[in-house]
C-alpha cells in the first residue's frame, strides 16, 4: 500500500531493528526508501537500543538518515 499511495508510509515503532524481516529491510533499502519512518516505542524500547539494534541490520548507511530524520521532515513540512 505505501508504494501505490503517496499519504501511506510505514512507521517502524513498537519492534526492535533486530527482528525487522528480510523484507521490510530490503525495501527500506530500495522502493520505500522514502516512506519508513522512525518511531519511538520508549520507554519500552529505548532510543539508545534502537540505535544500537538498527546497527545490527543490513539498512544501508545512505539510508539512515531518511528513516531517523529526512522522511519525518519531509512528511511534516518541517523543512522551511
Amino acid at each position: 500500500m505505501a508504494l501505490h499511495k503517496p499519504n501511506v508510509h510505514i512507521d517502524l515503532s513498537g519492534w526492535s531493528p533486530k527482528y525487522f524481516p528480510p523484507s521490510l529491510v530490503q525495501h527500506a533499502n530500495t522502493l520505500l526508501k522514502n516512506k519508513v519512518l522512525f518511531g519511538s516505542d520508549f520507554p519500552v524500547i529505548t532510543p539508545d537500543r534502537w540505535l544500537a539494534d538498527l546497527d545490527l541490520t543490513e539498512i544501508r548507511d545512505s539510508v539512515r538518515p531518511l528513516i531517523l530524520k529526512d522522511n519525518a521532515v519531509r512528511l511534516f513540512g518541517l523543512d522551511g
